[in-house]
């Protein structure tokens, strides 16, 4: 099952997503006609995981630990499907970062590996947007790099756990209307249920809380006037265009 949160005639609403519409009840929306927002409501603590696959490291020329590199992915960087990416005026390199997205079900606290999935209650496409210039041994974790407002798309649907394998889905990344990113889950360095186990070994996890369980090979620099999908297998497709201010932000 695939539920959504969105925005329309001044109410938030929560659907369930069938035959093309968000049902609210009895009540179809047409989803082209409504504001998506993050189909998280609410998240205690989102936890990224960075150099998450062996291959994105090679592209960055970076050493990997054996345990898994986390960080804390703010929660103000939050916006939803079709949502506007809005970039700062001056940077070198700004990329994408497609990733599949675990939502905790149930409070898990030292979770074996073999349970884990048991804990999860569906999963959703994020886009980790990251800006390199602030990168570097002395500014990790990258909290500017990845903090900023507008940089974790997520959506457009929570996808219940039970319809989605999470170590065989294909995830892509489209960069106006080109593939540019293209991956698979079996390459994690730790799946989502390794990842479990280790987090959960010394904080407990609550419903609602998020694992971004890291981007593949394939990042490249984007722009604003650039429009980004991306697709994980059963999750549906993520839409956002880039841009460098809201409209009621400009002078």
């Amino acid at each position: 099952m695939k539920t959504a949160r969105f925005a329309c005639n001044g109410q938030v609403l929560e659907a369930v997503y069938e035959d093309g519409q968000l049902m609210v009840g009895t009540v179809a929306y047409d989803p082209e006609d409504v504001m998506f927002l993050p189909p998280v409501d609410h998240t205690s603590k989102a936890i990224g995981v960075a150099l998450g696959y062996t291959e994105h490291a090679k592209e960055l020329n970076l050493d990997l630990p054996e345990e898994p590199i986390l960080f804390n992915k703010m929660p103000q960087t939050f916006i939803g499907h079709r949502a506007k990416i809005v970039v700062p005026p001056e940077f070198d390199y700004l990329h994408y970062e497609c990733e599949l997205v675990a939502v905790i079900g149930r409070p898990a606290r030292k979770v074996k590996a073999e349970n884990a999935l048991d804990y999860v209650g569906g999963y959703t496409i994020g886009n980790d947007l990251t800006i390199r210039d602030f990168v570097s041994n002395y500014f990790r974790p990258p909290i500017k790099a990845k903090g900023f407002d507008t940089f974790g798309p997520l959506g457009p649907f929570l996808t219940t756990a039970d319809e989605i394998d999470p170590t065989d889905v294909h995830l892509r990344t489209y960069v106006n209307g080109e593939l540019r990113q293209e991956g698979w889950s079996g390459d994690l360095r730790h799946s989502v249920a390794e990842l479990i186990e280790y987090i959960t070994a010394y904080m407990t996890l609550s419903p609602g809380d998020m694992i971004w369980s890291g981007t593949p090979e394939g990042i490249s620099h984007i722009h604003a006037g650039d429009r980004l999908r991306l697709e994980v297998d059963g999750l549906g497709a993520l839409e956002n265009d880039v841009v460098s201010h809201l409209k009621e932000d400009a002078s």
